[in-house]
């Protein structure tokens, strides 16, 4: 597999009435998400930290934006449970991506998703219907002489 080092990207997103301000570290195991949400913009909770590992990750996307501005890194998750723990909506997690570290988010990505193809390909395949285990040969098939 890949290295272990991981890129981190600092990021903001929204969550019901909660701003939230983190850092992403993306790595060849997962993504780990520490963050802070100010209610209103003015209450702080405290900083969370969230582990993403990667075979929960059902795939990210990163969206370019206009001419670096407005780019994001999208996040689904294949467990519902884990994706209400972390700030999301519309059943993704959505990472806004300053200008400056435009790069770093778009090669983080990049390694991640190359990582979970690198999965997949090597996972075993779907499980085969026994029905199509047997062909018809059998109606061939002679029945032996007992003797």
């Amino acid at each position: 597999m890949s290295n272990i080092g991981f890129i981190s990207i600092p990021f903001k997103t929204e969550s019901g009435l909660s701003q939230i301000n983190g850092m992403g570290k993306f790595s060849s195991a997962g993504i780990v998400l520490e963050f802070e949400s100010k209610l209103f913009g003015i209450i702080k909770d405290g900083v969370k930290e969230a582990r993403i590992a990667r075979d929960e990750i059902l795939d990210l996307k990163f969206r370019k934006g206009f001419l670096k501005y407005g780019a994001k890194i999208e996040i689904r998750l294949k467990d519902f449970t884990q994706l209400s723990k972390l700030p999301s909506k519309d059943g993704k997690i959505t990472l806004k991506i300053k200008k400056d570290d435009f790069e770093r988010a778009q090669e983080a990505v990049a390694k991640l998703q190359k990582d979970l193809t690198e999965q997949r390909e090597f996972l075993p395949p779907k499980h085969t219907p026994v029905s199509r285990l047997f062909d018809e040969s059998e109606d061939e098939t002679k029945e032996l002489d007992e003797k």
